[in-house]
C-alpha cells in the first residue's frame, strides 16, 4: 500500500473519531443494504437474521407438526383430533386417580369394616379419615357452615360443645347420614317448635312476655315484670320440650336458652320473631349422596374440630 493511501485512511480515521456517534452510525449504515424504505431521515437495513434463530425457527415448525400428529390438538365440528398416541388429559387424570384409589384401598376397607370407636382408637385409621372427612366437608359442607366449620346465622358451629342433638360421634354420623327435617328420609332427626303467633296459641304480649323470660335464663337485659308474667306462659308452652330449666333436650333437638350460644340470635326482636313464627332449618340427608365410609370420615372430622362430646 502507497504511503498516499495509507495517509488517507489514517485523515478518514481521525475524521472519524472526531463526529458524533450518530454520524458515525450514519457512516457506518453505508455499507449495509437497505430495504429501500425511509421514514423521516430513518432507513430500514436489510439485514439477514441470525442462522441458528432461523434453525430454531425451523426446528420449532417441525416439532408443531409433529406435536399435532401426535397428541389431540386440532378441533373438529363436533369433536377434535385425537392423536396417534391416544394421550388425553383426562385419561391421564383418571389414571391418577386410580393409583391414588389404589394406595388409599387398604385405608377404606379398613373404614369400611371398623366402627366409629375403633376408627377413632387407631391413630393410622384416625388420620386417614380425618383427613378424607376435611376433603369431603370442603365439598359437601361449607356453603352452610363455612371454611372453619364456625356456622353463621341459622347454621351451627361445629366447632363449640353446644349440640342440637347430641355430640358424640354416634350421634354426629347419625345427623349427617339422615339429615335435619329431611322428609326423604324416614330416619330423619325431627323436631318442630310451633309458631305461636301464626297458629294463634298465644297474643302478641304473651310473646313479648315470654321472650324477656327466656332472656332472663342467660342474665340478658330483660324487663322482670314481663319476665314474670312471661314464665308461666312458659311453663304451660315451652317446658315440655326445653325444660323446667331451660336446659333444652337434644333427645328432641330442643336448644338450650341458658347459654351464650344462639342459632339465630339472642336479642328480643329475634327471639320474638322465633316464637312467633318458629324455626325449621332443613339439613340433607348425607346418606342418599355419600358412601357410608365418606360419612364416617365426616363424623370424625367433625368430631375432631373440638367440639364433639
Amino acid at each position: 500500500m502507497s504511503n498516499k493511501k495509507t495517509d488517507k485512511y489514517k485523515q478518514q480515521e481521525t475524521i472519524l473519531d472526531e463526529l458524533p456517534e450518530h454520524e458515525k452510525s450514519r457512516m457506518d449504515a453505508e455499507d449495509y443494504a437497505t430495504t429501500g424504505h425511509e421514514w423521516d431521515g430513518i432507513r430500514e437495513f436489510d439485514k439477514p437474521i441470525p442462522r441458528w434463530w432461523l434453525w430454531s425457527y425451523y426446528l420449532s415448525i417441525i416439532w408443531a407438526i409433529g406435536y399435532v400428529i401426535a397428541y389431540p390438538a386440532i378441533p373438529l365440528i363436533n369433536d377434535y383430533s385425537k392423536g396417534l398416541l391416544g394421550w388425553s388429559s383426562r385419561g391421564a387424570v383418571s389414571e391418577e386417580i386410580s393409583i391414588a384409589k389404589l394406595a388409599q384401598a387398604k385405608y377404606v376397607d379398613a373404614l369400611k369394616a371398623a366402627s366409629l370407636g375403633d376408627i377413632s382408637a387407631n391413630e393410622q385409621l384416625m388420620t386417614f379419615a380425618v383427613e378424607g372427612g376435611k376433603s369431603a366437608f370442603a365439598v359437601n359442607c361449607v356453603q352452610c357452615h363455612g371454611s372453619g366449620a364456625t356456622g353463621s346465622k341459622g347454621y351451627p358451629n361445629l366447632n363449640d360443645d353446644e349440640w342440637l342433638w347430641g355430640g358424640k360421634l354416634e350421634d354426629i354420623y347419625t345427623s349427617i347420614a339422615h339429615g335435619i327435617r329431611y322428609d326423604e328420609n324416614e330416619d330423619t332427626r325431627y323436631s318442630e317448635m310451633p309458631a305461636f303467633l301464626q297458629d294463634e296459641i298465644l297474643e302478641k304480649q304473651d310473646i313479648l312476655n315470654v321472650a324477656n323470660f327466656v332472656r332472663s335464663f342467660s342474665n340478658l337485659d330483660h324487663d322482670a315484670n314481663l319476665a314474670l308474667q312471661g314464665a308461666v306462659i312458659y311453663a304451660e308452652n315451652c317446658a315440655s320440650c326445653h325444660g323446667d330449666n331451660g336446659k333444652g333436650d337434644q333427645e328432641q333437638g330442643a336448644p338450650n336458652l341458658t347459654d351464650a350460644v344462639w342459632l339465630y340470635g339472642s336479642d328480643q326482636a329475634t327471639l320474638v320473631k322465633t316464637i312467633s313464627n318458629s324455626r325449621r332449618g332443613v339439613m340433607p340427608a348425607w346418606s342418599h349422596h355419600l358412601d357410608d365410609t365418606v360419612i364416617k370420615q365426616l363424623t370424625l372430622f367433625i368430631h375432631s374440630r373440638g367440639g364433639g362430646q
